[in-house]
């Protein structure tokens, strides 16, 4: 009798026609593995709501049968989820170093610690899925340590890009490995799923490292204090503003629950190197010339409880936007 061949899914659960929310389980056979889980935030007609999750049924359904959730990077669009999912089902999680750094603490104030289990890898290891494997690949993006998945079936390679950009001159100086996409190409790839964001505009991205440029304009030019928005774990745009401000003789403070917790994690862990003395405690503010500040602050994306929305809304306790302040978002 002939043997029939298995079948591979691919099942997106969030992030196609869609920013954020991503999330996409492949299948074969008995085994699943899930690339990334992300959140996404509302649209203006949905009224009282926060965050928008995947929907996970199918995942619950199979709970018996997933292998692992494999993280390509610890921007919120990409890992926001887990703790949503990690509540219904018990499954490893694994990601790179600094990603487990920025999720962990998240995990654990929302979940106990037997729902927890974060397994570290580096590019270039082969993780073992059941009868499939996953080999993450290093790219460049406008956070540190992220990684396309290569998924190995029976038919042939399963690639996911993950967000990404070919960026040469990145701000860690980490390029990313086209030598191993090449590689993949001639074992043989029998589906490409790729970051299509901006795809249909002409030319090229700009480095991550251009981004300096433009923060040194402001720093020199803004009459006042600046406030810099952007997102809690883009941390190569935070290190750019630490060394800007350095350089230009401000100070920085830091608003923000989640934005304070990543920059202390990733300083202590050494991702994040602050210039001696040019941190300072919210608290200090008012010791410095308006015109000698940065303040970092979460918001970026229009979160109703973040710190920068309160503040322009004057219902942040603890600073207020006023005349002569720049926003850089």
């Amino acid at each position: 009798m002939e043997r029939r061949m298995s079948v591979v899914q691919v099942i997106p659960l969030g992030g196609v026609g869609e920013i954020g929310k991503n999330c996409t389980a492949v299948r074969e056979g008995e085994d699943i593995v899930l690339i990334d889980c992300g959140l996404s935030f509302p649209d203006e007609d949905m009224m009282g709501v926060d965050i928008v999750i995947p929907d996970f049924t199918y995942l619950v359904e199979n709970a018996d049968k997933v292998r692992g959730v494999f993280l390509t990077h610890a921007h919120e669009d990409h890992v926001g989820g887990l703790p949503y999912l990690l509540k219904q089902i018990r499954v490893p999680v694994y990601c790179t170093e600094f990603t487990q750094a920025l999720i962990r603490q998240k995990l654990e104030e929302r979940l106990t610690r037997d729902r927890i289990d974060i397994r570290v890898f580096k590019p270039g290891d082969i993780i073992q899925a059941g009868k499939l494997s996953v080999e993450p690949v290093r790219v460049t993006h406008s956070i540190p340590e992220n990684c396309s998945m290569a998924i190995r079936t029976s038919h042939g390679i399963v690639l996911f890009t993950g967000d990404f950009k070919f960026d040469f001159t990145p701000v860690d100086g980490k390029l990313a490995n086209i030598t191993r996409f090449g590689e993949l190409g001639v074992e043989g790839v029998v589906a490409l799923f790729s970051d299509s964001t901006n795809v249909d505009r002409p030319g090229w991205g700009p480095s991550e490292s251009t981004v300096t440029e433009g923060l040194r304009a402001v720093f020199n030019s803004a009459p006042g204090r600046v406030l810099l928005t952007t997102f809690a774990s883009n941390i190569h745009r935070l290190q750019q503003a630490y060394d800007v401000a350095a350089e230009t003789g401000r100070k920085v403070a830091v608003i923000g629950r989640r934005m304070e917790q990543n920059v202390d994690i990733c300083e202590r862990l050494g991702y994040l190197k602050v210039p001696k003395e040019t941190r300072i405690r919210l608290d200090e503010v008012q010791n410095y010339q308006d015109d000698k500040l940065v303040i970092f602050t979460t918001g970026s994306q229009g979160e109703p409880m973040s710190a920068l929305v309160q503040m322009s809304k004057g219902t942040y306790g603890r600073m207020q936007i006023k005349r002569g302040d720049t926003l850089v978002y």
